[in-house]
């Protein structure tokens, strides 16, 4: 577990406030015209910040403009008795001193581990009455040799090899998630006492070369190679090296065969669950169930969390700082610091005076990279899907494949970048690579007895479409049946036990959960958008031009994925800048 910044492990354990943190307390919920900080935006990010800061006795309050809080890590009953989540779906990289910090567990959050976690099935025709053959991955090294000699015995062999090199990456490189990137402004412009603090950042980049030692040009490779350039010197057999590479472009508008995919991947590994590395698992309850633990650990220590109460413009003094917010209907909640979990494109260019912006950031905020391939489908059934690869048991029970991510036309690297292809050319992918996942084979509240819910995370999916076509319900229904024909040839019947769904295309993703795009990132994790330049150069340690105003969600560093490593890492800079007001 990484250590906690030096003033927040402190002031976790301060004694007496000063005044300005002992100000404005007041009643749960209660609106009032002053805090000490506002969060804007109550998903996970946003959440994590306001929590921590009010551990830290800084009044804070958070407006949400949807009606439940959460934003894309939310439980929603979307099918009468089916409750999905309906955007993120699986949790692993929360940052595991949050966990401990929040004491999420004591507010109700429970976790179901997968294990065996991958599921890959294989079309294989002319096989007669024999079984199409799978690729099925977990915990359990031996047992995945034996998975992977069926086919390369040399891959069998490689794999362990493969696991430890990418493990002793993800070491070196998570530190770096804990933490404000150096503040390079600081260390060339500011105080003798500011470059000492921006020259101590550097700690963890210090860290991180000492645990890649000699073999730092080879992970240099993985960052900046295409992910098929970095799985073909390990692997030879393509089920493997594409269940593999699903993890480098999920979520991504890339193909395995761009440079700097492997990132994403190593993105994805870095996780784990319960001291698991690796690990991932269900949220009981839904991924929302994680957003009210965060939620309700905030307000046991005094925040305000209000729904339904959408901020439209930031406040600025006439000193040119940030003051608090004006919200819809018109009321203005003042404070000494606004932190925005709100995408940058939205906080810097809608809710923010423009007059207030250098005309440069605005024009490099405007320009990021927010393009999404990601469509996803909440489906309800009547019965569990049969897999040709591995029939059902007898009753129809859970098997262990039933709780896995099921990779979907994943069996060579090709369909998926022909997939990608598709999607460049404004068309939706042929033949989409389909992330399927059934939490309620662990988690059974989910859905009615003998029912279940079905994640579909499905790609590739432009934004725009090619011909001056919109995706309207004929599109979005048309889309959705050819994934329901590509699962229905691994899985006959799925189609005939769907009794609903839900389809979120790119521009539905922008519209309910105000990611930019559509993208679950808030901008594309390429090099070019991570660590000393996410959002954008000269301003990624989540302080912005605007004094006084903070970026706490994805698109802030570490960036995406249900981390609450930005909302942590904000909250500690704010805590920090408040003491030195």
């Amino acid at each position: 577990m990484a250590a906690r910044g030096p003033g927040l492990s402190r002031a976790l354990g301060a004694s007496p406030c000063p005044a300005w943190r002992r100000a404005h307390w007041g009643p749960k919920g209660h609106l009032k015209p002053e805090y000490n900080a506002v969060v804007i935006g109550a998903g996970h990010n946003g959440l994590v910040a306001a929590a921590y800061l009010q551990r830290l006795g800084v009044d804070t309050a958070v407006f949400e403009r949807r009606p439940v809080i959460g934003g894309a890590a939310v439980t929603e009953e979307i099918i009468p008795g089916f409750k999905f989540s309906r955007a993120s779906y699986l949790l692993s990289l929360l940052r595991p001193q949050i966990y401990t910090d929040l004491e999420l567990k004591k507010h109700g959050l429970k976790v179901h581990l997968r294990d065996p976690y991958s599921f890959t099935p294989m079309l294989e025709e002319g096989l007669g009455n024999k079984v199409p053959r799978s690729l099925l991955l977990g915990m359990d090294m031996a047992e995945n040799q034996k998975q992977i000699a069926q086919f390369s015995r040399k891959d069998a062999q490689a794999f362990p090899k493969y696991e430890a090199f990418m493990n002793r990456m993800a070491l070196a490189i998570e530190p770096l998630l804990d933490a404000a990137p150096v503040d390079t402004e600081a260390f060339h412009r500011g105080s003798l006492l500011q470059r000492l603090q921006a020259l101590s950042k550097l700690k963890p980049l210090l860290q991180a070369g000492r645990v890649l030692g000699a073999q730092l040009p080879q992970y240099y490779q993985v960052l900046t190679a295409p992910i098929t350039k970095v799985l073909d010197q390990w692997f030879e057999s393509e089920p493997l090296k594409a269940t593999l590479a699903t993890d480098a472009v999920i979520g991504a508008m890339t193909s395995p065969h761009t440079p700097g995919s492997g990132y994403v991947l190593l993105h994805h590994v870095m996780g784990g669950l319960e001291g698991v590395q690796g690990a991932w698992g269900y949220v009981q309850g839904g991924m929302g169930a994680l957003s009210e633990a965060i939620m309700s650990s905030a307000m046991a220590h005094g925040a305000s969390v209000f729904t339904e109460k959408t901020v439209t413009k930031v406040l600025v003094s006439n000193e040119g700082r940030a003051q608090g917010v004006v919200l819809q209907d018109g009321s203005e909640v003042r404070s000494r610091v606004v932190l925005s979990n709100a995408s940058p494109q939205a906080t810097f260019l809608k809710l923010t005076p423009q007059e207030w912006l250098p005309k440069e950031f605005v024009e490099r905020i405007s320009q990021l990279d927010t393009k999404s391939p990601v469509t996803k489908i909440n489906v309800a059934v009547d019965r569990l899907p049969d897999f040709l690869a591995a029939p059902n048991a007898p009753g129809g029970q859970p098997r262990p494949h039933h709780q896995c991510s099921i990779h979907l036309n994943c069996e060579d690297t090709l369909l998926l970048h022909q997939a990608f292809q598709d999607a460049v050319d404004g068309l939706p992918s042929h033949r989409p690579m389909i992330e399927l996942c059934i939490p309620s084979a662990l988690d059974p509240t989910l859905a009615p007895p003998g029912c279940h819910v079905i994640s579909l995370f499905t790609q590739y999916t432009p934004y725009t479409l090619a011909g001056g076509k919109v995706w309207d319900e004929q599109e979005r229904s048309a889309y959705a049946d050819k994934v329901f024909d590509c699962i229905e040839a691994y899985a006959p019947g799925f189609k005939s036990s769907v009794v609903g769904r839900d389809i979120l295309t790119p521009p539905d993703l922008e519209r309910i959960f105000g990611l930019p795009g559509g993208n679950i990132f808030h901008c594309a994790m390429t090099l070019d958008q991570l660590y000393f330049a996410r959002p954008v150069p000269l301003h990624s340690s989540y302080r912005c031009p605007l004094r006084g105003l903070y970026l706490c969600g994805s698109g802030a560093h570490p960036g995406g994925g249900v981390m609450g490593a930005a909302g942590r890492n904000a909250a500690q800079v704010v805590f920090r800048d408040l003491k030195s007001m």
